[in-house]
């Protein structure tokens, strides 16, 4: 029997959502990002902020991210980010980009740091 794609709906009260197609995977998330100012050199990352604020670094700035915030970071961008207040927001990023994460997030995932990145076509600025 084959595998028919359905599509995922989240309204209010649902559980936290978490899809993965093709082309981009989308997570509602808590946690703040890496402490390391990074680049992804070949996929774009997006945030929308559901509650709480975010708080963005790039090279030049920084800037806050509060609730009904949607920030678009394209590829070979700089950047990080932190929770400034406690946060619920939706991460979409790339396959390439969920799996880094799913490396970075297991403890006996990461051996060294930037040969990890490298592995992602990312590196630590």
């Amino acid at each position: 029997m084959t595998h028919v794609p359905q599509p995922i709906v989240a309204g209010p009260g649902s559980p936290a959502i978490s899809a993965a197609g093709s082309s981009f995977v989308i997570r509602e998330w808590t946690m703040p990002g890496p402490y390391y100012v990074h680049v992804h050199h070949s996929d774009d990352e997006a945030w929308h902020v559901l509650e709480g604020v975010l708080r963005f670094k790039f090279p030049d700035r920084e800037v806050d991210a509060p609730a009904g915030t949607t920030v678009f970071v394209p590829a070979g961008v700089a950047h990080t980010y932190t929770v400034v207040e406690p946060a619920r927001y939706l991460i979409i990023l790339t396959p390439k980009i969920d799996r880094l994460i799913g490396k970075l997030l297991d403890p006996a995932g990461v051996g060294d740091l930037r040969s990890t990145l490298g592995e992602f076509d990312t590196v630590i600025v």
